[in-house]
């Protein structure tokens, strides 16, 4: 799948929320969406030691408070933005379930490519 420069957006507003809010060991990771039409959804993971949230699972709540049911594109950062990691496999099935058409940014923060996310299931 062709990079977009709207999935290179996409990636700048997942690490300006990281930079932002992952300063410490609450919050590690941050994930940004974006639907058809546009807008964009972000979020943060959680942890805790009663368990953990990832930041694609709060991105896709935040994304149904305000009546969304589909995503296009997601990407997730971490170390601040410097890394951009896939989902985890938990992550994965959530969101190709909800989303089997989502795309979804991965690679080296250089060399970022864009997969399906039956691509990444196994």
């Amino acid at each position: 799948m062709e990079l977009r420069d709207t999935d290179r957006a996409l990636v700048q507003a997942a690490t300006a929320v990281a930079k932002l809010r992952c300063r410490g060991q609450r919050h590690t990771g941050a994930s940004a969406a974006r639907t058809a039409d546009g807008r964009v959804f972000s979020g943060v993971n959680i942890q805790h030691d009663s368990g953990d949230t990832c930041a694609e699972l709060v991105v896709i709540g935040t994304a149904a408070t305000q009546g969304v049911t589909e995503l296009e594109t997601i990407v997730t950062v971490t170390d601040r933005g410097r890394a951009i990691v896939a989902p985890c496999d938990r992550c994965g099935q959530v969101l190709g379930a909800y989303f089997p058409s989502l795309r979804v940014i991965v690679g080296e923060v250089d060399d970022l490519r864009v997969v399906p996310i039956e691509g990444l299931r196994g």
